[in-house]
């Protein structure tokens, strides 16, 4: 594929220990409650269970909206990601300002149905209120080496998303090289995507730092050659505040301060807002 000659960075694994390292070490220095409630703002409040249902999705889309009454100091969260079954329900029960809709979409979590069918929940998704979706690349053609396919796949779905934020989901841990996390963030990006995203939490590995180290890299290299600036969202198994911290700092470190702000850095995750929290106040809090 004639793009990725253009962008064909290779890593070491020097390289990338020493990033995350440096990352660490800042991060350390960063666990004070200003870093950490930027890092609460920063969080996609995520509930893709087997177990969710109406009631279940109301109830939580309503601790949102009186969240700001119970914590008045915090800033809320960015948004909340659902299945696409509760985008209605979301939508009709979110009145908290500044907290975006998402939604998984297009086969979710495996990606393995039509394309059709992909592109069709991508707009009924946007058409019932969703102001984000996030997509699970085919990771068995990329595997296979077929970058068109998922040039093309992202494209139009993309198209599909409309005004939508599209977030691109690479499922980073079932990459077996740095080079290929890079690749598919370097394809995505050149797809339309507005967000790169690690995993999508529902195999053994989720978020990486050496994943979104080599993300942000890319990410860079895509800025420094077009002047677009593409958010970059770590999932899956990021639970402690010290974990959010870390790789804070990692994109701090690559791409600097103006990514640190929730247009253009998020997390997925379910536990990490109660954690914080606590971290925050001082005391145990089981809030969502």
């Amino acid at each position: 594929m004639k793009i990725l000659e253009q962008y064909n960075r290779k890593f070491t694994s020097e390289e990338v220990n020493s990033a995350i390292q440096k990352a660490k070490e800042l991060a350390q220095q960063w666990f004070d409650d200003e870093h950490l409630k930027l890092a609460f703002n920063c969080i996609d409040l995520t509930s893709l269970n087997n177990t969710d249902n109406q009631n279940k999705i109301e109830d939580l889309t309503k601790k949102v909206n009186k969240f700001k009454d119970k914590f008045p100091d915090m800033p809320n969260v960015a948004a909340m990601c659902v299945y696409p079954a509760f985008v209605k329900t979301v939508r009709k029960t979110l009145t908290a300002e500044n907290v975006k809709l998402a939604s998984v979409t297009g086969g979710f979590p495996s990606s393995q149905t039509f394309l059709e069918v992909k592109t069709f929940e991508t707009r009924l998704c946007v058409q019932r209120g969703a102001d984000e979706v996030d997509m699970v690349i085919s990771l068995g053609e990329f595997l296979q080496e077929d970058y068109p396919y998922i040039f093309h796949e992202i494209k139009k779905i993309r198209k599909a998303a409309g005004d939508a934020h599209l977030k691109v989901i690479l499922e980073s841990g079932l990459m077996e090289t740095p080079e290929d996390i890079y690749k598919a963030s370097i394809i995505s990006m050149n797809s339309g995507c507005d967000f790169i995203k690690t995993s999508t939490g529902k195999e053994k590995v989720g978020a990486t730092l050496e994943a979104v180290y080599v993300m942000a890299m890319a990410i860079k290299d895509f800025y420094e050659d077009t002047g677009e600036k593409i958010g970059l969202k770590p999932a899956g198994g990021i639970s402690t505040p010290q974990d959010a911290l870390n790789f804070m700092a990692i994109v701090y470190n690559v791409l600097g301060e103006q990514w640190l702000n929730n247009n253009l850095f998020r997390y997925g995750a379910s536990r990490l807002a109660n954690n914080l929290l606590s971290e925050i106040v001082k005391e145990k809090v089981q809030y969502f």
